[in-house]
């Protein structure tokens, strides 16, 4: 049996593990067991009763969060010349075609998200088996592939995420930073959940959420209780 460390004990003697909590309960309790020496990220999982082998019941999209993620994002654009400055206004890190093609087909994948154009995307193709096991490759569905490349690194850069329900049928991602105000990780968590309410496939039967948790780096899961959520 693996030994549970004395700031786990800790953490966990701080609330009921048992117990399901609302999201502003839930961030505050988080901010009081994260104890990593680093700003933490907060991440939420949520499990859909849905069997994402099937296509019709594939649960992906996109969500701007109102407080964004309180992570630096390294965005790439791959565009055509005519639009290196519209990108590098909006403040994209790297700007760029055939060098960066280059450099990724090398080993290169120092970046959080790639926007392209949908003219650039029959160049991307022979990328797929180093981009796609990173989440990395654009998709129109995300907002990634896209003519307006300004507007989606904008919009990245403020916080906006993509989620995809994984084979298991969970949904991961990260929300907000330890550092932020319980009501704003709650605000953030509230926005992902309400953003797959909207996405639930006609085709799910039974129950649609069945579970939610909130965690930090290193911190153990927060139940959330669905009760308190409007629209669950």
């Amino acid at each position: 049996m693996a030994r549970i460390s004395k700031k786990r004990k800790e953490a966990l003697s701080k609330f009921d593990a048992t117990k399901s909590y609302s999201l502003v309960e839930a961030a505050e309790i988080l901010k009081q067991i994260s104890y990593t020496k680093f700003d933490s990220s907060i991440d939420i999982d949520v499990r859909l009763g849905v069997d994402p082998r099937k296509a019709d019941q594939m649960v992906r999209g996109v969500v701007a969060l109102p407080h964004g993620t309180g992570k630096t994002v390294r965005v790439l654009v791959l565009c055509s010349p005519d639009k290196e400055e519209e990108a590098k206004a909006a403040g994209a890190d790297y700007v760029g075609l055939d060098e960066y093609i280059s450099k990724i087909e090398k080993g290169w994948t120092d970046i959080d998200v790639i926007i392209t154009m949908p003219t650039v995307m029959a160049k991307l193709g022979r990328l797929g088996k180093i981009l796609g096991p990173r989440g990395l490759m654009p998709n129109p569905k995300s907002g990634t592939v896209t003519l307006e490349v300004g507007k989606a690194v904008t919009e990245v850069k403020a916080g906006k995420i993509d989620f995809k329900v994984d084979k298991t049928g969970i949904i991961h991602a990260g929300i907000a930073k330890v550092s932020f105000d319980a009501s704003k990780i709650a605000d953030n968590a509230n926005e992902i959940i309400q953003t797959l309410v909207k996405l639930k496939p006609s085709s799910a039967k039974g129950t649609y959420v069945k579970g939610i948790a909130l965690s930090s780096t290193m911190s153990p899961g927060i139940q959330i209780d669905k009760s308190t959520i409007i629209g669950l």
